[in-house]
């Protein structure tokens, strides 16, 4: 019997875009993707998904561009698809967005959302339920995190710290395209994960960021000392949920690759790899 497995090569850490673009780099279907986030009730955004180069490699450049502040629970699906990618320290900390961003004028658009509205959000979607099921389980593990950090219950944690609209478009995006592959098991490399500090709206913090390590508890991890955050809360809480093991490449046979590119020009190539292949599996005769 054969078993067809996900493996994330986290070479240079990982983020929400970059899953999105490498998973989509596999050749699953972009117009299926597209028509199911649609399901969503979320506007005030576009995409921007495009083939372009990381130190010589293709792969898939994914971003999810804001349009407007605010634009989340509208009564009309998101009809504006284009493409984009923010790679790494884009959804840093508590906002999942650009570091340094100024946070001060969303907050009173988005003080009142907190984790259930973002649940009632995906529940009320035509999501199909294992996607609803993922999405919530990302989700609620960011928030578990941001609610030690910040040192408050977790339905006192507000959406503009669980995750700004690219958070919420990267977290059901994956969701969408994992159950598209439909892989028996998913397995991760160890999460490579950087260091020194990145700008915030409340400050300089450390890299990783609090919320990351929260996040990382249980998951092995290494730093090569590169001064960057190379594993975002969002990119951190999809490999929380999806990977059952964490070891190098496993043995299988290798069916597809997929490379999802990030931002910004590293001294090491700024790709997350994601492979499919086939393996052999053996049940012990009783």
């Amino acid at each position: 019997m054969e078993e067809r497995i996900l493996y994330l090569n986290c070479l240079s850490g990982i983020s929400g875009d970059m899953t999105i673009g490498a998973l989509l780099d596999l050749g699953l279907d972009q117009e299926a993707f597209l028509a199911e986030l649609e399901k969503v009730r979320l506007e005030g955004y576009r995409l921007k998904i495009e083939k372009n180069q990381k130190n010589g490699i293709t792969g898939i450049d994914f971003d999810v561009i804001i349009e407007k502040a605010g634009a989340l629970l509208h009564d009309h699906p998101n009809k504006n698809h284009s493409s984009h990618d923010h790679g790494h320290d884009h959804e840093h900390h508590s906002h999942g967005a650009h570091p340094g961003h100024d946070h001060s004028h969303e907050v009173e658009d988005h003080h009142h959302r907190n984790l259930k509205d973002i649940e009632k959000l995906i529940d009320d979607s035509a999501l199909a339920e294992p996607v609803k099921n993922m999405s919530k389980e990302i989700f609620m593990h960011v928030a578990q995190a941001e609610a030690k950090i910040h040192d408050k219950p977790i339905d006192q944690v507000h959406f503009h710290e669980v995750g700004a609209i690219d958070s919420l478009v990267d977290i059901i995006g994956v969701a969408i395209l994992i159950h598209q592959l439909n892989p028996d098991r998913i397995m991760s490399s160890p999460l490579h994960i950087g260091t020194g500090f990145v700008q915030c709206a409340h400050g300089r913090i450390p890299v990783p960021a609090p919320a990351t390590l929260e996040i990382l508890k249980g998951i092995p991890v290494y730093s090569t000392g590169i001064r960057s955050e190379l594993v975002t809360p969002t990119g951190a809480a999809i490999v929380k949920v999806l990977a059952e093991e964490f070891m190098e490449i496993p043995m299988m046979e290798i069916e597809k690759i997929g490379y999802g590119l990030g931002t910004k020009d590293l001294e090491i190539t700024n790709v997350l790899r994601v492979l499919v292949g086939k393996k052999k599996v053996n049940y012990p005769i009783n």
